[in-house]
């Protein structure tokens, strides 16, 4: 099922229209390609320092540091990125409104979004700066954020042509799991996923049911749910296991991975604007 803004406030269509015609946009839309180039730029800032603080968190990368001080030092940089994406997406939002409005991958965009702001601003940050303890009230921004980012698969895996794209989202997250399991259990983790994957593509050469490349099948969802089983509930009793540390316990990984997924669904959704 496909959705998109105008379901939602279709009286904005003329508003929509008209906001190629609204300052900046006439000077915008010419150099289209400069604006975009620095959204990209203002996303790998972003995204950088906000996969290095969210892995000191989930206990692995820069672990000689604590994670007081690798937030110390990202801050600036992380702030620095939201504001760009933000400015630049603005602008480049109002120089293409009516491809944006007809979006499904555009909701997905910004549902991270809110929740991606919401995560690492009223989590992932304070919790870093507490070397890793959950306060109170960032248990409560974490549900809140956490609600935004499931929202948002929702939407990535039933918004039509967007269904395929929740793969970026799968895969992101199967790399990140095995970037934090050690040993054995990463080789049973890595053994069962490949297999999983294997299945994947020979199930609907046995059944005569290929799919098709626009939508996600009753059997790539069947997958993409097991799989995502299989990496949540690895990651879960890896740390669980692990219990609670010197810098935080489950929770602190948890938020840690969780902040870094739903940027990149964010970022994801972004790329999936384009075949809307």
């Amino acid at each position: 099922m496909s959705m998109n803004l105008e379901q939602f406030f279709p009286a904005a269509r003329p508003w929509v229209e008209n906001l190629v015609n609204v300052w900046p946009t006439p000077y915008v839309k010419p150099n289209f390609a400069f604006w975009e180039v620095g959204h990209v730029l203002s996303l790998i800032a972003l995204g950088g320092a906000t996969i290095l603080m969210n892995l000191r968190l989930i206990g692995v990368g820069l672990t000689q540091e604590r994670p007081s001080e690798i937030y110390r030092n990202l801050r600036v940089i992380q702030t620095s990125g939201v504001i760009g994406i933000v400015l630049t997406g603005i602008l480049i939002g109002m120089a293409n409104a009516e491809r944006l409005y007809d979006s499904a991958a555009f909701i997905v965009k910004m549902l991270g979004l809110i929740g991606g702001v919401i995560l690492t601003y009223g989590v992932s940050r304070t919790t870093a700066a507490a070397d890793g303890r959950v306060s109170s009230a960032a248990k409560a921004w974490f549900a809140l954020g956490m609600a935004f980012w499931l929202t948002a698969l929702v939407v990535f895996a039933t918004g039509g042509l967007i269904a395929p794209g929740i793969w970026h989202v799968i895969t992101a997250a199967a790399l990140l799991v095995l970037f934090v399991t050690r040993g054995r259990a990463r080789i049973v983790y890595a053994s069962v996923l490949a297999a999983l994957i294997l299945a994947q593509e020979l199930v609907p050469l046995v059944i005569n049911h290929p799919g098709a490349p626009a939508d996600l099948d009753p059997i790539s969802l069947s997958f993409a749910i097991l799989i995502s089983a299989w990496i949540v509930g690895t990651a879960l009793v890896q740390f669980f296991r692990a219990g609670p540390g010197e810098e935080g316990g489950p929770l602190t990984k948890i938020i840690g991975c969780a902040t870094i997924l739903v940027w990149l669904t964010s970022a994801a959704a972004g790329r999936w604007i384009a075949f809307a």
